[in-house]
């Protein structure tokens, strides 16, 4: 047999020169090699110096005809595709031809298309047996290499950086490599088999990995990854799967462990600089502000219009990097988990509608449409703190405003949904186009257009967003079509009542 589609071969067997070379012709062209023979007796010779995948044999020749040739080829190499040519023989001739091992048969005179037609038949046949072939050696390899896969993957694991651990259906260690070991602070002589808690001194950590052990995550998307410190001075990422088997069932579980301390060091320097650097500029800046207004006011009658615009786009850009100041701020606060320490019971709806009635102002200068929509007569209250809830839909409200046009709608929905409950923000105004959708929730990342370049803001709303949400153990999302509007959804657990 060839070793790869490209180099099938094909060998033409025919006493009739035309048919030979309109036959080569065709064939090459779609990517065969050809070898020719006149007669029988050369076809065979041919044949025993160099196997064939597939042969197309004229049964009516002088000398040795077509019904020998085809008994002579099969018993060399029965695997071989014979097509059978029929021109002078009668369809029954043709017939005891496929009885004896042909795999087609073509009348003469034929038409090119008939002949790529059962070509192509034949090599998507000769290629699905070498497709066969190919993986039961391949499967033959993995027998023979099986003794030694467990010795191959014991030396990939001890060899990585990163701890791993792996566990057992009943959450017993049963492997752990030595940046594990080296890690948690554990000798070469530390046991093996014992439960999960005796390796790890965290409850909610030992508690997760047990869970994943006895295969409550299957769905890798809802496992959260776990940070845990042993002192002040070593922080880590512990990161947990399932181990699956053939039938998906759960076998135990794999963890990973990273040595995080010089991440949390540099995102504790990160912070400290944009908090330090936003507090100094803040000050000079809100006067500038504070001036510019002034001047503006005083100027209002008597400077040229050239002057007042100058003048009005540098107090707004003086508010824009306030309002950016402000923005890093807040991320910094969130970061160091200044914001949402204190949770209290919040009762969604007359949050909302406070917020709505603060924005109202801004809506109503666009002639834009505002309505709140309560689902439920008494929604359940949530534990968080107001000020992150204010900032959350303060921030998707005044998007949505500032991202639809005149007289537009911003609809919000608030609506129980299990053990959450779920605040939609509607509009139609511009919508965001599917590529910059995944990208939004990103720090600085703005999706312009020609309608929105002209909108002033940070890019820090919705990581902003983004953050606080999360921190209060929700979920946000959205929906949006290019052109007709967005939907922002946010998910909030339910206060539990005590």
């Amino acid at each position: 047999m060839s070793d790869s589609a490209e180099t099938l071969h094909v060998l033409i067997v025919d006493d009739e020169q035309d048919i030979r070379e309109g036959s080569e012709r065709i064939l090459t062209r779609m990517g065969f090699n050809i070898s020719k023979a006149t007669n029988g007796q050369e076809a065979l010779d041919l044949f025993k110096n160099k196997r064939a995948d597939i042969v197309l044999l004229d049964l009516k020749m002088p000398g040795m005809d077509g019904m020998e040739v085809l008994e002579k080829i099969r018993s060399i190499d029965d695997s071989t595709i014979v097509i059978v040519i029929t021109g002078y023989a009668t369809v029954e001739t043709a017939i005891m031809a496929m009885k004896q091992g042909a795999y087609d048969f073509i009348p003469k005179p034929f038409e090119p298309d008939q002949l790529r037609m059962v070509v192509n038949r034949a090599s998507e046949k000769v290629l699905l047996k070498m497709a066969a072939e190919k993986l039961d050696r391949e499967r033959q390899r993995t027998l023979l290499d099986l003794g030694t896969e467990k010795s191959r993957i014991r030396t990939i694991i001890e060899s990585l950086p990163n701890g791993v651990l792996v566990t057992n259906t009943l959450s017993q260690v049963v492997l752990m490599n030595p940046a594990f070991r080296q890690l948690m602070g554990f000798d070469n002589s530390h046991p093996m088999g014992e439960n999960i808690q005796a390796y790890f001194p965290d409850e909610d950590l030992c508690k997760l990995i047990m869970e994943i052990s006895q295969g409550r995550h299957i769905d890798f998307e809802d496992i959260p990854e776990y940070e845990f410190s042993i002192s002040k001075n070593q922080q880590f990422m512990i990161k947990g799967r399932p181990v699956l088997g053939q039938k998906n069932e759960c076998l135990g579980a794999v963890v990973t462990m990273v040595d995080i301390t010089a991440l949390k060091l540099f995102d504790q320097l990160k912070s400290e600089f944009v908090a330090k650097v936003s507090h100094e500029l803040r000050s000079p800046l809100s006067t500038i502000h504070e001036q510019l207004a002034v001047v503006l006011s005083d100027m209002m009658e008597i400077a040229p219009e050239t002057d007042k615009k100058i003048l009005g786009r540098a107090k707004e850009k003086t508010h824009s990097l306030i309002s950016l100041i402000g923005d890093l701020l807040d991320l910094s606060r969130i970061e160091e988990g200044v914001i949402c320490k204190e949770p209290e019971p919040v009762q969604i709806d007359a949050l909302l509608k406070s917020i709505i009635a603060f924005l109202r102002d801004k809506a109503d200068a666009k002639q834009q449409s505002l309505t709140l929509e309560i689902l439920d007569d008494h929604p359940p209250e949530v534990l968080a703190d107001p000020l992150a809830l204010e900032s959350i839909f303060g921030n998707l409200i005044t998007n949505a405003i500032n991202y639809t046009p005149e007289n537009g709608n911003i609809h919000v929905k608030v609506a129980v949904a299990g053990i959450n409950i779920k605040i939609e923000i509607s509009d139609n105004g511009f919508g965001i186009e599917d590529k910059h959708l995944d990208k939004i929730f990103e720090r600085f990342y703005r999706a312009k257009n020609d309608q929105t370049r002209y909108i002033t803001g940070t890019g820090l709303g919705l990581p902003i967003v983004k953050e606080l949400v999360q921190s209060l153990g929700g979920f946000v999302d959205v929906e949006s079509t290019f052109g007709k509007g967005s939907t922002f959804t946010v998910l909030l657990p339910v206060a539990l009542s005590t």
